[in-house]
């Protein structure tokens, strides 16, 4: 194939680790997956993240990188059978075998099942790749046996990278200079997705190239032009399925239940597998609605359990019903905000001491050295309340939880209030 032919994104595909964008916290110089590479020993992993982050890219360049034998299945297209002739061709190599999976996440139980010996055996070390968590998608056996590594969306800085390199490339096939005026749009519409970003230069660049001989301008207003125009041609990888599941969650998030019911049955339509679609149902459920309404999350995860027994077509009724509740329901994220505060603060403050008389005191000892000690059991005072400090002394009195502008949520901020007076601020 003519090198002009080769999909940009492709075209770029990196030869080398140093070549790679992006994943520093992994595959950087002290990055736990570098290390092992640089080891020689890798175990055998989940690479979990994004699409267009460079899983597909990274496997590659790991079995390059160690010169091991290199077999590659697509959850689409392969079952148990052809899981068992790599395992057998790899048995006879008597060497170090990499098994890459992509999109392993599709992979049912029974094939799931069928990889088990070999991981275990070390006839080949699976590298899995996923978009979707793996402590959903992949059984509890193989999970165990593999180190999950989790690659985030591109940074501004390695989309900048990829921009670079992706318009040195198309100046070189269009034999004419290509210049990026405005960057804003082509990074709003790729969202951190390397093969997004590059097939919106190289689309935007030979549809300009086709209208005059000029030196080819990308700016804002011709790159959604044009993207718009050619939204298949640009959707190359279907990639589109996650701008789908999107626009749905927030149309869910936005109380639109008829947004909610459109992209719904655009994914159906579609052939999303209803549990994907109940699984972001249930954490909608939680994130954007928590405690302004806890029986979301019990609905949705009904609707979760009910797919699973029933499946389609009927189950399109049960994820309607559900959709349409959550779009309807009084919204919170407050229970969201709080634990990433929380986390936030857990990281900057480390391991604070867990007061005295919050500690447990299962020995003699302890109790000697006052664990336990002024303790007071909220069930031996009145309407089962007791003020006493739960945080430890340097966080005493910082508020994580704010509950929302809602009915349920401003009766649990009375109740706080009428606990703790002043002390949290309620």
């Amino acid at each position: 194939m003519e090198q002009n032919n080769i999909p940009l994104a492709e075209a770029l595909r990196p030869h080398s680790l140093s070549e790679y964008v992006g994943q520093k916290h992994i595959v950087g110089e002290k990055g736990s997956l570098r290390q092992a590479i640089d080891a020689g020993k890798i175990p055998s992993m989940i690479l979990w993240g994004p699409p267009g982050v460079g899983k597909t890219t990274l496997a590659h360049l790991i079995c390059q990188q160690l010169k091991v034998s290199f077999f590659k299945l697509s959850a689409i297209s392969s079952g148990v059978k052809e899981i068992r002739d790599i395992i057998d061709s790899a048995r006879k190599t008597g060497q170090t075998n990499i098994l890459f999976i992509d999109e392993i996440h599709r992979f049912s139980k029974s094939q799931q099942d069928s990889l088990l010996g070999a991981v275990e055996e070390g006839v080949v070390t699976l590298i899995g790749a996923t978009t979707e968590n793996p402590s959903f998608e992949v059984i509890s056996p193989l999970l165990s046996r593999c180190q999950v590594y989790v690659l985030k969306p591109l940074e501004k800085t390695d989309l900048q990278q990829l921009l670079q390199r992706g318009t040195t490339m198309m100046q070189q096939r269009l034999q004419r200079p290509v210049r990026i005026a405005e960057e804003d749009i082509l990074f709003h519409i790729s969202g951190g997705d390397a093969r997004k970003l590059l097939n919106a230069v190289e689309l935007c660049a030979n549809t300009l190239a086709g209208q005059s001989q000029e030196e080819i301008v990308l700016d804002n207003q011709n790159i959604q032009q044009i993207i718009q125009q050619n939204l298949q041609i640009y959707d190359k990888g279907g990639e589109m399925h996650y701008d789908i599941i999107s626009a749905f969650i927030k149309s869910m998030r936005g109380s639109d239940p008829n947004g909610a019911v459109y992209w719904l049955a655009r994914m159906i339509a579609g052939g999303e597998d209803p549990k994907f679609i109940a699984r972001r149902m249930l954490i909608l459920a939680s994130e954007d609605i928590g405690n302004a309404n806890p029986n979301a999350l019990l609905l949705a995860n009904e609707c979760f359990q009910a797919v699973n027994v029933i499946g389609m077509p009927e189950s399109r009724i049960i994820l309607s019903q559900t959709a349409i509740y959550l779009a309807c329901s009084p919204k919170s994220n407050a229970s969201y905000m709080a634990i990433d505060e929380a986390l936030a603060t857990v990281r900057q403050t480390k391991d604070l001491p867990v007061p005295l008389h919050l500690r447990n005191a299962p020995t003699q000892l302890m109790k000697k050295l006052s664990y336990g000690a002024d303790y007071k059991y909220a069930h031996d005072y009145e309407g089962n309340f007791v003020e006493q400090d739960f945080l430890p002394e340097e966080l005493k009195g910082h508020t994580f939880y704010r509950p929302g502008n809602n009915a349920r949520e401003n009766e649990m901020r009375q109740r706080l209030q009428k606990w703790w007076k002043k002390k949290y601020g309620y």
